[in-house]
């Protein structure tokens, strides 16, 4: 992991499973797991049985565009490593045990097609990843740290490489790389043991350069049976050569319309060959292009029909097959080692992998009788979302069942308020819900009391639009310079809602375009006074229009554009709106007039465009892919958090949810302030919001300890007596709470200035009258930083492991028990994150069954179970228990039960806000203050703390558990958090006791490779020979 933040995500997927439309497929070496890439950008992990039954696990992120190819990137069985690229340029390297991306990239090429080269050097296996793409030579890179280190290049006719092949050769220490270019020319590079230790750009030319005729290439796959055929498959026909000479030993037209995609030997006389439209064929060879037969070669230069493949078997899609919006992808694979399966994977845009194992017994049937093979196994994701039960929750599910309907009313758009704790979700109905957020995660993730209470949690329904909402805006989050009160939303009736967020009140109505609104948008901080008061809405009918919230009227409207709208971009000095087109058009608008200055194209769109970067690279808002915009949407997230610290004038003490590395520092902030944020997400723009909830576990121990500073009863601990009191290791802590504490008192009085200063006295008197009538949304009748906290620590505990402790933290410490496995997720470099979809419990249910061998239900891993998922998974879980655990402990009252948690702390007051809010105090309960209370409560997170810490692995049982990464403790042992850092030193120090003196042996030697010398051995001796006659 990256950067300081320890983020870890809660996916809440909703029943409707995510749009996967397959663009490629792999299948790992051991046959247990398939990945598969889609157009949107996404990556899919299956899990398969070895009785080829699939399950999808999780769903990594991070890819800006569609996925063109997937290769392994390692060849040992222990590290599962995989490497995909995109349209884009993107390449990542991927862990596929847990999800992590260990390295990514971008180049300025799109690659088509890798494959993995490993070579010996000396005794160190290395390996490299062979690139073919949109550019005229092949690209060799290192398998780990993605650098390109050289390319084969074409000396004659160079071109675009439509498909290679590697062809290892046993006999030399030389292996060939055999390509064919778009133009139908086959090239022979020679890969010798010096030329795979290159780690330079010198080029690599050819060794041989032959026309073959072959225009439209889709595969070329060497026969690894005989070590003597190529086969070359064309979109009309395919062919086998020999692979010494490159002669033509037998050709096959296509049928018809029909399209070959692709094709590979399943054995030395047979070759599998798939069509664009999903049907896949078996073919036996004929006698010439068999190495062993007496006729082999016997029709080279000759056209004989005799030479025409019989068709052995087909394999057909199945008959009910739903209209798909693009062709399948097919793959042929087998086993080198067992289970030694011949597979054909197909996926299609409806997310669906269908399976046909290829048996051996073809070779028995007559030529004359061409079977049909049945699929072993097919599934989508939607399907596997349906056989689930309970099913997946979304996150306001409980509010959006209608009487007498099965489906939930979908949510289609939303937006997280953090310092009010709201969450804006508009729905498919035209309606828009207001809800707490912890509140109704709790309701869907944990069991409890508001199970039984009808419409919990307090909400409040915004009826206005007639149809789909589709886009929701608060934008006072993004700057202050708008109104706190004004909530913004668009939707599918051409209309855009003004809405008072405290009253619910409906301010005001546009309806000044003539499609459905598809995004809203703030502009930069450096526009004039009157743009800067308006949101810039973007609608289907290729319009744009600046919509004044202050004004309440639309000041322009810019809609000549003939296609649709892809980029909208500003040129505030100017006072230019510049729009881009899907075509490659960009309109320049002039905001104060609403008067287009120009239309251009080609190379002088591009350069208008490049030039609004360079100007303020910040305001971009691309609209064209969601991939995009959900990495877009997550940083404008983070940079709203960053102005909204700016006007409080706190200082940036949590880190911020995108951890961003080196690479990534120019375009991700580096710090937010919330505890929680609630993400939502959509894999592609048809499909309705999931939900993710990022809890920032540093920003939750400073919340707690600001708060617990604050408590202005003397009774109380104060961050003086906390100094005092505590011990060494909290002393940091403590420091810290007293320092936030004073910033919080000068900026409460900052802001009261202002408050006074900036609103009318008047106006503020009506206003309150007004939230007097209207009903409270109760949203400030809870402490939302304990609320978060007690979410956050009922999910991490370890449930079912010890009944005395479970039934202390559900009676004293007021935890919750989860109802079902909680989907979490991991966040690795520059913001790359896996989520485990629903569906991973099945799959964590028959590893863990194959583990104990004995038949595992259910309730054996709810709320135990992710700490089987994967090792890093478990780092990160330890880490945020027990420094919250330990966070908690030093606190006074820290249980989640009793009237504390019903009102939170005093709070600087909101300009606009809830009057009530700056007056109330928090209401202290009478029996906590029992010293002996007090000590069970702490005795009980102590209790918790030790178990996660020391007895997991004990209580769990090694085959149900999967240990901390030592590295990833490493890392922390400096943490700048204080209570991370003591969590990381402790579960570091235990791992090493429980591995014992051989897994210490084990680890010092695989670390010791990667750690610096800074002694010069040469001089060092010459200093020991030196020094020794003076001893």
């Amino acid at each position: 992991m990256s950067g300081n933040g320890l983020v870890l995500p809660i996916v809440l997927w909703g029943r409707t499973a995510p749009t996967h439309c397959i663009s490629t497929v792999l299948v790992m070496d051991d046959f247990s797991t398939i990945i598969t890439g889609c157009h949107d950008g996404q990556i899919c992990l299956w899990d398969m049985t070895p009785e080829l039954e699939i399950c999808p696990r999780a769903m990594l992120f991070g890819h800006t565009a569609s996925i063109t190819c997937l290769s392994k990137a390692s060849a040992c069985s222990d590290k599962q490593f995989i490497v995909s690229a995109a349209e884009s340029g993107e390449m990542c390297l991927w862990d596929v045990n847990d999800g992590r991306c260990i390295e990514f990239t971008k180049l300025a090429c799109a690659h088509t097609g890798i494959q993995f080269y490993q070579f010996t050097v000396s005794t160190e296996r290395e390996g490299r990843l062979l690139c073919n793409g949109h550019y005229p030579e092949i690209l060799v890179v290192d398998a780990t740290s993605l650098e390109v280190l050289y390319s084969l290049v074409s000396k004659i006719s160079p071109d675009w490489i439509s498909s290679m092949s590697i062809i290892r050769s046993h006999r030399t220490q030389e292996d060939t790389v055999v390509a064919v270019s778009v133009t139908g020319i086959l090239k022979v590079w020679i890969i010798t043991a010096e030329v795979s230790k290159m780690q330079d750009m010198d080029p690599v030319f050819e060794e041989e350069s032959k026309p073959i005729y072959c225009q439209g290439c889709q595969s070329i796959s060497f026969c690894t049976f005989t070590q003597s055929s190529l086969l070359v498959v064309c979109s009309k026909y395919w062919r086998v050569f020999d692979a010494g000479d490159y002669s033509l030993l037998c050709s096959m037209p296509s049928d018809g319309d029909q399209i070959w995609a692709g094709g590979e030997f399943i054995a030395a006389d047979k070759v599998i060959i798939w069509t664009e439209d999903g049907h896949s064929y078996i073919y036996k060879l004929p006698a010439s292009c068999l190495h062993a037969s007496e006729h082999f070669r016997s029709d080279v230069g000759k056209t004989s029909d005799g030479s025409v493949p019989p068709l052995l078997c087909s394999i057909a899609n199945r008959a009910d097959k739903e209209l798909l919006i693009c062709p399948p992808v097919t793959r042929f694979f087998f086993g080198r080692r067992e289970p030694f399966h011949k597979l054909l994977i197909q996926g299609d845009s409806a997310g669906r992998l269908s399976l046909w194992s290829i048996p051996e017994t073809s070779s028995k049937l007559p030529p004359t009788t061409p079977a049909e093979l049945q699929v072993s196994s097919t599934v989508n994701l939607q399907e596997a979302f349906d056989k689930l039960t309970p099913v997946s929750a979304g996150i306001i599910d409980q509010l959006s069942v209608l009487p007498g309907k099965e489906e939930p009313i979908k949510v289609t758009s939303s937006v997280y308020i953090p310092s009010q704790g709201r969450l804006v979700c508009g729905r498919e109905d035209g309606s828009i819900i207001l809800v707490p957020a912890t509140q109704t995660a709790i309701v869907q993730l944990l069991q409890g009391e508001h199970m039984l209470r009808r419409g919990w949690p307090p909400h409040r329904t915004l009826r206005g639009h007639r149809s789909k909402v589709t886009c929701v805006l608060y934008p006072y989050q993004i700057s202050p310079r708008y109104d706190q009160r004004s909530l913004v939303s668009g939707g599918v009736d051409f209309s855009v809602i003004v809405w008072d967020i405290f009253t619910g009140e409906m301010k005001h109505i546009f309806c000044v375009h003539g499609g459905e609104i598809t995004q809203l948008i703030i502009p930069p901080e450096n526009c004039s006074t009157r743009v800067q008061h308006c949101v810039c809405s973007v609608a289907s009918d290729h319009s744009v229009g600046l919509l004044s919230l202050r004004e309440r009227k639309c000041i322009m409207l810019a809609s000549r554009h003939l296609f649709p709208i892809q980029v909208i971009k500003w040129r505030p000095a100017d006072d230019y709106l510049v729009v881009g087109c899907s075509d490659g058009s960009v309109y320049v608008w002039q905001m104060d007039t609403g008067a287009l200055d120009r239309c251009v194209m080609g190379i002088t769109a591009v350069e208008i465009l490049n030039a609004c970067d360079e100007l303020a690279p910040a305001t971009v808002d691309a609209l064209s892919h969601s991939a995009v915009n959900l990495k877009q949407a997550m940083t404008r997230r983070s940079l709203a958090a960053l102005k909204n610290m700016a006007q409080h004038k706190l200082q940036t003490l949590a880190t911020n949810l995108l951890a961003a590395d080196n690479a990534d520092k120019g375009n991700l902030p580096k710090y937010s302030h919330n505890a929680l944020v609630v993400q939502a997400m959509k894999t592609n723009l048809t499909d309705p919001d999931m939900h993710v909830l990022f809890f920032d576990v540093e920003a939750v121990i400073i919340q707690l300890l600001t708060e617990e500073a604050q408590r202005p009863n003397p009774t109380l601990v104060s961050p003086e007596s906390l100094q005092k009191s505590q011990a060494g290791a909290d002393k940091g802590g403590s420091f810290l709470a007293n320092k936030i504490f004073k910033q919080v008192k000068e900026t409460m009085k900052e802001t009261i200035k202002e408050h006074l200063l900036d609103e009318d006295e008047e106006e503020e008197e009506e206003m309150r009258r007004r939230e007097e009538k209207s009903k409270s949304l109760s949203l400030l009748e809870y402490n939302l930083t304990m609320d978060t906290a007690k979410l956050f620590m009922s999910c991490l505990h370890a449930w079912g492991l010890n009944e005395q402790l479970d039934g202390i933290c559900l009676d004293r410490l007021g935890m919750l028990r989860p109802h079902c496995p909680i989907s979490f997720g991991l966040i690795s470099r520059g913001g790359h994150m896996s989520l485990m979809l629903p569906t991973f419990k099945e799959s964590l249910l028959q590893q863990l069954s194959l583990a104990t061998g004995r038949k595992l239900t259910l309730s054996d891993i709810v709320g135990k179970g992710t700490y089987g998922v994967s090792r890093a998974v478990t780092t990160q879980h330890l880490l945020s228990v027990i420094s919250l655990a330990n966070t908690l402990m030093g606190m006074t009252n820290a249980t989640f039960v009793g009237e504390h948690m019903k009102k939170a702390p005093a709070r600087p007051p909101r300009p606009g806000g809830t009057p009530e809010s700056p007056r109330r105090t928090p209401a202290v309960p009478p029996q906590p203050s029992c010293p002996a209370l007090q000590a069970q409560i702490k005795q009980g997170w102590s209790q918790l703390a030790a178990m996660h810490c020391v007895m997991l692995p004990d209580l769990l049982g090694l085959d149900k558990y999967r240990p901390p990464l030592l590295e990833m403790l490493a890392r922390r042992w400096q943490d700048r958090c204080l209570e991370v850092r003591e969590a990381a030193q402790a579960l570091l120090l235990a791992e090493l006791r429980r591995i014992g003196q051989c897994g210490r042996k084990e680890t010092i030697d695989m670390w010791a490779p990667y750690l610096p010398q800074y002694v010069d051995t040469v001089s060092s001796r010459k200093c020991l020979t030196v020094c020794r006659p003076k001893i």
